[in-house]
């Protein structure tokens, strides 16, 4: 391959062995493609438009870049140096990928092998046709977001990348718009914004410092000028002795504006030595630099010669303190590669990949259901978020929660008990006297569902009413047995609402469950079409079922309650028993007389009993209050039964219809047997991998493909820096 370049040896000063082989690292992790998705150690040549970068960029590479036409400020060009067996210069375009499809895959398409670096003009004329610019004078855009790679090999050539990037402009102009300004900004601030970016900042001694926009904007992404080496070019246009020439001198020297990489300062070739080859042009720096006031400053800080040794000490030292660091960002890409891989679950295409595919979802899905209703909760997917915490609450309605599906439906059948026996009943009776009562200091008169009230006066005339509208032919005194049956279903009315509404908690329960279960296990498309054409069909059909179940029980409550529980029994006689206690001391308190005595100096009496007073009294008050004592016996009964058909009603709903219907078998709503009964074309419609997704996990493979290649590479070799 012919060249105009420096020779060989020059740009092998870039790497002494040990640089060679910490450089090789970073070329070989390029190669891999990796730069797309780390930030990888480069040289980013940036400044204002026209302000020498082409020069300095040559001068580093020995690539001869056009620099009357700006055929490569009009676009980012990335420059890769590789060791190969042969020298060759590949040209090719990596297309925005803001651009339609079909844009970037016509300018994909174009590649070139060049076997002389004269060629290259031309080469980038033609590839900045194909991205669809024309020339500035031009009304089409005058930028693009494309980029341009130079690959060269060759069996002297160091692994290095370096970008040249446009230059900024600052102000539009008839063949420049805003939009092309922003654009510019854009293109530069995408390469030096990245945190292992070599920012070369060019600025000429053609214009005020000040003025050139590239230091404004590298001082803003690196404010400590820690990875900013700043590049002087055009000296020679600043009067000599002139105030402009001792500004930039005093730049120069690190005065003014402050890089801890400090500052260089380059010639370029004038106008007239435009013809002038690389020895030439380095002769004319060597001249200008014995005899201007720029010889002042240190001799590694001026010159082309002395710039590359620069550089390759302080790329060396950059790229070796970022390997580290590097290295674990590789390791932290990889691990999320996988876990994206992973989301998208194995390759579904033809209808048996589906299909080994739900089997295997099936097989998951059916042991982690079969252990959350068995209260098992081994694994990951059983860990409740915030656990340890002990400010956290385990509710029934919690995402995190309701992973532990046993315990979630445990706490929701102890919440509908306590809430039947508190808000089941329509009335609460005052007073304390009857068994099964609802603690009155606990009752809210403000909550819809609670009690109504009534003191026993208030009770004992509800009891009335309906003994009065129940009456039939029995003897006064006597009630129709029957009235208990139709006081039970009033004082019983608000069950069915309590006990739809567990239902319905429940069913939520297990729908949220298997929501999240699918979530988590298999890929987004397939858990949205799993969810809605397979899932949720099965769990709406067990819910209905439940709900019929449970108006069943609704029905049976209907009947005339029939209790065989001998605690009815105990409880009656408590409540009788206790009812005769009062009545009966009341009796001997009206019967029973007390004296003082005199003998004693104290208030002392003694109390005198009339048993037959008070067995006539106690005679004579149910004789004269039978009617109150049917309705207080009435109520007995009703208290009695309706505690004892609570129990019975609370564990027929949490076994009969939540256990039977909603619980038992929910590790079989998805199941493998499913998938053996569905169709090539069912299995297709439920798994098949949507395009999106083909492309996502083909991307995906790519990246990982990468990563493994760069934790190879640096496993191999660079293993013991670490």
């Amino acid at each position: 391959m012919t060249s105009t370049g420096p020779s060989t040896a020059s740009l092998e000063e870039l790497q002494s062995d040990e640089q060679r082989h910490v450089l090789d690292t970073i070329g070989q992790i390029r190669m891999c493609g990796l730069d797309a998705v780390l930030s990888l150690p480069q040289l980013v040549v940036c400044g204002d438009q026209s302000s020498g970068k082409s020069s300095v960029l040559e001068a580093l590479t020995g690539i001869p870049f056009p620099r009357s036409d700006n055929l490569c400020t009009r676009f980012a060009t990335e420059i890769t140096l590789r060791r190969g067996p042969l020298e060759t210069v590949r040209l090719r375009i990596i297309p925005d990928s803001a651009r339609p499809s079909a844009e970037q895959t016509a300018i994909s398409s174009f590649s070139e092998m060049i076997q002389d670096l004269a060629e290259l003009p031309a080469v980038t004329e033609a590839a900045k046709l194909t991205m669809g610019l024309n020339t500035p004078t031009d009304s089409k855009r005058a930028f693009a977001q494309d980029v341009l790679s130079i690959e060269i090999e060759g069996p002297h050539r160091p692994h290095l990348t370096l970008v040249d990037v446009p230059g900024l402009i600052q102000t539009d102009t008839k063949g420049v718009t805003k939009h092309d300004l922003d654009m510019v900004r854009k293109i530069t601030d995408s390469y030096i914004e990245q945190p292992r970016t070599i920012c070369l900042a060019v600025v000429s001694g053609a214009n005020d410092y000040a003025n050139q926009g590239i230091l404004t904007r590298v001082r803003e992404v690196d404010p400590e000028g820690e990875r900013t080496l700043g590049i002087i070019t055009k000296p020679d246009q600043l009067p000599p002795g002139s105030g402009s020439e001792a500004a930039f001198l005093s730049l120069a020297r690190n005065e003014d504006i402050f890089f801890k990489l400090g500052w260089h300062v380059v010639k370029n070739r004038k106008f007239e030595e435009s013809h002038y080859s690389l020895r030439e042009r380095h002769a004319s720096e060597d001249s200008y630099f014995r005899s201007s006031n720029f010889k002042e400053l240190p001799a590694d800080s001026r010159g082309v010669d002395a710039l590359r040794s620069r550089l390759s000490r302080l790329l060396f030292d950059h790229v070796k303190r970022e390997l580290p660091s590097l290295r674990k960002d590789l390791q932290v890409a990889l691990s999320e590669t996988i876990s994206q891989l992973d989301s998208l679950g194995s390759q579904r295409v033809t209808s048996q990949e589906c299909r080994h595919y739900l089997t295997d979802l099936s097989l998951t899905c059916m042991g982690i259901t079969s252990d959350a209703i068995r209260g098992h909760y081994e694994g990951d997917f059983f860990v409740v978020v915030g656990e340890d915490d002990f400010e956290v609450d385990f509710e029934v309605d919690s995402s995190s929660c309701l992973r532990r599906l046993r315990a979630v439906i445990q706490l929701a059948n102890n919440q509908f008990a306590t809430r039947l026996r508190t808000e089941g009943a329509k009335y609460e009776i005052g007073n304390g006297r009857f068994v099964g009562k609802t603690d009155v200091s606990q009752s809210n008169n403000d909550m819809p569902s609670s009690p109504v009230v009534l003191s026993l006066a208030e009770g004992r005339a509800w009891v009335n009413r309906v003994l009065l509208r129940s009456r039939g032919r029995e003897p006064m005194g006597n009630y129709n047995p029957l009235v208990i049956g139709e006081l039970f279903w009033e004082q019983s009315s608000k069950w069915k609402d309590v006990a739809q509404q567990h239902l319905w908690v429940v069913s939520a329960a297990c729908q949220m469950f298997f929501d999240t279960l699918l979530r988590e296990k298999c890929a987004r498309d397939v858990y949205t079409r799993l969810s809605v054409t397979k899932v949720s069909e099965v769990l709406k059909d067990r819910e209905q079922r439940a709900h019929e179940e449970l108006d069943r029980l609704l029905v049976d409550k209907q009947d005339f309650p029939i209790i065989h529980d001998p605690a009815y029994a105990k409880r009656l006689q408590e409540a009788r028993r206790e009812r005769t206690e009062v009545d009966l001391a009341a009796s001997v308190e009206a019967a029973t007389t007390r004296k003082r005595l005199d003998a004693c100096q104290s208030d002392h009496t003694s109390a005198k009993v009339d048993v037959a007073a008070a067995v006539r009294n106690y005679g004579d008050k149910v004789e004269h209050d039978l009617e109150q004592y049917s309705c207080d016996d009435v109520l007995d009964s009703l208290l009695s039964i309706y505690a004892a058909q609570q129990q019975t009603f609370v564990a027929n709903v949490v076994a009969q219809v939540v256990e039977r219907h909603l619980v038992r078998g929910l590790d079989k709503v998805f199941s493998p047997l499913d998938i053996i009964g569905m169709t090539d074309g069912e299995v297709m419609s439920v798994a098949a991998e949507p395009e999106s997704v083909k492309r996502k996990r083909q991307i995906y493979l790519d990246r990982q493909r990468k990563l493994r290649q760069g934790e190879s590479i640096f496993q191999k070799v660079v293993g013991s820096m670490f």
